[in-house]
């Protein structure tokens, strides 16, 4: 196939033409994040499908050029539905050793390096622990390299600025970014267009940026290059009309969560504190002011759960928001909102642990923790999104159960989802059923009981300061109807019971089967991120006449009436999960049914690959 030239109108095809897997990695301080984001928006404005995985490290600024400071960005674009990130990438995209060494082992075979030979000096070889260059020992004989001086071409472009060279080389990323939107037949345009507003009080760096782009895409259309650097069209993806915007976890999350309090009726209170991946909630949200929203960084994660409860007591919805950590440390006040039986949504994008552990990699290891991790029987109900567009379904649907039930509610996401990004086709609100919320506001017949139960054993939600209806809140068990204080032991096991009876009676949709048949040899049962690769193996799989099926659960707590049965329809259950077997030991519990883990807690997703891996093995 011929590569493409300056005046062809004719795009070559390739193997890579439905689906290509790019992987851009560097320094921390190289703009592989950004390089990768505006490469999704490339990939969004081109029409393609696209999933996204950005992978970075857990220092702030980590030495330059060490192995632990590497940062890289994944996308998956292609022109037919992507579900995941993609397992190996087809191109690699290396700005120093350290990143080559990281990410190289990943790489499809045959695959395509594009490695910045100007930063394989014999010091950044010595950080990255190579004893000689990897680009000249013929170490990486089973990929194509393509080598190239981006820094000294970036300074080349950038020299008529005036720039200094360390502000010269941070146009770097630029240029790589100019020559991948070459290869792919990408529009610079919007690129152009978002330089000149990112600095708009700094013309000269907006033009030595965009020269810098230019310069690499210029590269790419002249170099009469016989190897491997050649052209690629990647078709739009057929997708239905409508208004699409490219969305990640945290704001899918935002969102919902926004919408929810529009669909009940309240404006809405988010406490919050810095941590990583949550953080990124807090920032959607404080931008959305307008829509009746306050946001507060609070001083600790104690006093952001207490001060949500403190809003939702007002009348307000409280929010809060975490990861595993800090979820830790806001147990004993989950318990204050049970007893108090508040609405309150705690979101908790989940990190690799225990304790501090592995602040910027993915891991569902807080299931335990949500369904079981309080003091006393402190049932609470939780749900699970497995993408950055159910993120948004799943928050209006926790905003539903905590207000219709007066419950806090436990969203769980983690890393992957949180800063993952997928087109995402904007809903129409208005075909949203709406719940407002209906609070006391008169002395009922027979006297104000602020522990009185309604027929889903929720009892009344009052604005204090309502004449007629003061009553007491706090920690300490409340008495049946009336809410004094009362340790009587009948009455802590009535109390016990009608919280757990309440939990047990919320409403939750049938589980469904994603992919196959509702009976058969084997049930692949997921929860959260694992959505993507479960169903794509899950897909190959029966493609090839095997006999599986793929169930996920949204409702982790309570779970669907119908999942035991549907779970005993099946000679095998292996449930993958990136943790050591929690969601496994619940089935378990409840259903005495004998799944089995797939587990792993590397800090990365499951690939395609291991999860046919285990769909082979468990049909062996």
């Amino acid at each position: 196939m011929a590569t493409a030239v300056a005046g062809e109108t004719d795009k070559r095809t390739s193997p890579l033409s439905d689906a290509v897997v790019v992987r851009f990695a560097g320094d921390s301080g190289d703009g592989m994040q950004l390089t990768g984001g505006q490469f999704t928006l490339s990939s969004a404005l081109a029409g393609n499908d696209f999933a996204t995985f950005p992978d970075f490290p857990a220092e702030i600024r980590a030495p330059q050029g060490t192995l632990f400071g590497v940062s890289a960005f994944q996308i998956n674009f292609g022109s037919s539905a992507i579900d995941t990130a993609g397992d190996a990438p087809d191109v690699l995209v290396a700005m120093n050793p350290a990143a080559l060494k990281t990410n190289v082992p990943s790489l499809k075979q045959g695959g395509l390096i594009i490695a910045d030979e100007g930063e394989f000096n014999d010091r950044n070889l010595a950080k990255a622990k190579y004893d000689a260059n990897p680009l000249d020992d013929g170490s990486l004989a089973k990929w194509q390299l393509l080598k190239l001086n981006i820094s000294q071409l970036t300074m080349d472009a950038v020299k008529p600025f005036g720039l200094g060279n360390k502000e010269a080389l941070r146009c770097k990323n630029m240029w790589t970014l100019g020559l991948a939107l070459w290869m792919f037949d990408r529009d610079r345009a919007p690129l152009v267009d978002w330089l000149n507003a990112k600095f708009a009080k700094a013309p000269d760096l907006a033009a030595a940026n965009i020269a810098a782009l230019n310069a690499g895409h210029a590269y790419g259309e002249t170099a009469e290059l016989a190897g491997p650097l050649k052209q690629h069209h990647v078709d739009p993806a057929p997708v239905a009309p409508g208004l699409y915007r490219t969305l990640t976890g945290a704001e899918g999350i935002a969102l919902g969560l926004v919408a929810g309090a529009q669909l009940a009726k309240l404006p809405m209170f988010f406490g919050g504190y810095p941590i990583t991946p949550a953080s990124a909630i807090l920032h959607h949200l404080s931008r959305l002011k307008e829509y009746d929203v306050t946001t507060f960084q609070a001083e600790d994660e104690i006093a952001a759960i207490c001060s949500a409860i403190g809003a939702s007591y007002g009348g307000s919805l409280g929010v809060t928001s975490s990861s595993g950590p800090g979820i830790a440390l806001k147990g004993e006040a989950m318990g204050l909102a049970i007893m108090t039986e508040l609405p309150l949504v705690i979101v908790n994008s989940q990190r690799g642990g225990p304790s501090t552990g592995l602040p910027t990699k993915t891991e569902q290891s807080d299931l335990y923790q949500a369904v079981y991790g309080r003091n006393g029987d402190a049932p609470m109900p939780v749900i699970s999104a497995r993408s950055p567009g159910d993120a948004f379904e799943c928050a209006i649907e926790a905003v539903r159960i905590a207000v219709q039930y007066m419950t806090p509610v436990i969203l769980l996401t983690d890393g992957y989802i949180a800063n993952a990004a997928e087109p995402w086709a904007v809903p129409d609100l208005t075909t949203y059923e709406a719940f407002p919320v209906e609070f006391l506001t008169e002395v009922p017949e027979g006297g104000f009981k602020p522990y009185s139960r309604d027929e889903k054993l929720k009892r009344p939600w009052v604005k204090p300061g309502t004449p007629g209806l003061l009553h007491r809140i706090g920690g300490i068990e409340k008495e049946i109807d009336t809410g004094h204080i009362n340790y009587e032991a009948s009455n802590h096991q009535a109390m016990t019971d009608i919280r757990k009876n309440k939990i047990d009676g919320i409403t939750v949709p049938d589980q469904i089967v994603e992919l196959g048949a509702e009976s058969g040899k084997l049930a692949v049962v997921g929860w959260g991120s694992t959505f993507g690769p479960i169903h794509q193996a899950v897909r190959r799989k029966r493609a090839e006449g095997a006999d599986v099926s793929h169930i996920h659960i949204r409702h982790i707590w309570p779970l669907p009436a119908n999942l035991g049965e549907l779970l005993k329809s099946y000679d095998k259950v292996i449930i993958p999960e990136m943790n050591t077997g929690q969601l496994k030991t619940v089935l378990r519990d409840q259903y005495l049914v004998d799944a089995k883990p797939v587990n792993k807690v590397s800090g990365q997703p499951f690939t395609i690959a291991e999860i046919e891996a285990a769909i082979e093995e468990a049909l062996a």
